[in-house]
C-alpha cells in the first residue's frame, strides 16, 4: 500500500523490450534507502516489484496487463518517473489509501496558472469518472490530489507550486498522458452492493419485502 506522497524523481535509464513485457532500470537515491530485492516501489502510481538492486539504480518488470492499462508503454529512456516505497507500518499517513493498481489513463486537456496554484484538466472515460468525486481523492501518476473541479469531460484538480515541483507535474504538456487511481473505497462499495442485490435477487428477501412484513 502507497500514500500517494512521492519521495523523490527517478530517472529511466533503460528499457528492455520484450514481446509483451519491459524491463525498466530506474536510477534513484532516497527510495533505494533500505530497499531489497522482492519490494514494492511505485513508478508513475504503479505498484512495481524491485527484481535487481545496482547501487545507484533499480529494476523493475513489466508485465503486458500493466502496459496495456498504463502509460507504461510510452515511457522513454530520460524520462523523470515519480517514485514512492510501499508504505511501513507506523509511518504518517499524509496522503489516501493507494493501491498502485491503475484504474486506466487519463489525457492532460488544459494547464491553466491562478496565482499561486496551477490547475490541470484531466480527460477521462466513464469507466474512471463514475469514482471521481467532487473533493475526494485521486492519484495522478503516483500522487496523491484532491479533485477540485468535475465535469462532463473530466475533472481538475489544483496543485501548489511545491507539488509542481517535486513532481512530474512540472514537465506535463496539455496532450500528455497520465495513470490515474481512483479512491479504491468507492470501488468495494460498488462491489458490495451490487454484491447484495444480486443475493436479493436470488432469496427473494428485498428492502421492501422486509419493511412491508414490520422490519
Amino acid at each position: 500500500m502507497f500514500t500517494g506522497l512521492i519521495e523523490e524523481l527517478g530517472v529511466l535509464k533503460g528499457i528492455k523490450k520484450g514481446a509483451n513485457s519491459a524491463v525498466l532500470s530506474i536510477s534513484a537515491n532516497e527510495v533505494l534507502n533500505g530497499t531489497k530485492v522482492g519490494d514494492s516501489i511505485a513508478v508513475n502510481g504503479v505498484c512495481l516489484t524491485v527484481t535487481g538492486l545496482f547501487g545507484s539504480y533499480f529494476t523493475a518488470d513489466v508485465m503486458h496487463e500493466t502496459l496495456n492499462r498504463s502509460s507504461m508503454s510510452d515511457v522513454k529512456i530520460g524520462d523523470n518517473v515519480n517514485l514512492e516505497r510501499a508504505m511501513a507500518l507506523g509511518d504518517r499517513f499524509g496522503g489516501h489509501i493507494v493501491s498502485g493498481h491503475i484504474d486506466g489513463v487519463g489525457t492532460i486537456s488544459e494547464i491553466t496558472k491562478d496565482d499561486n496554484a496551477i490547475w490541470f484538466h484531466f480527460d477521462a472515460e466513464h469507466d474512471i469518472m463514475k469514482y471521481v468525486v467532487m473533493k475526494g481523492s485521486v492519484t495522478i501518476d503516483g500522487i496523491s490530489l484532491t479533485v477540485a473541479k468535475v465535469d462532463n469531460k473530466g475533472f481538475m484538480i489544483s496543485a501548489i507550486p511545491h507539488t509542481v515541483k517535486e513532481t512530474t507535474l512540472s514537465s506535463k504538456r496539455v496532450g500528455d498522458k497520465v495513470n490515474i487511481e481512483t479512491d479504491i473505497i468507492g470501488r468495494y462499495v460498488e462491489h458490495l452492493m451490487a454484491f447484495d442485490k444480486e443475493n436479493e435477487s436470488k432469496s427473494g428477501i428485498t428492502r421492501e419485502f422486509l419493511l412491508k412484513n414490520g422490519f
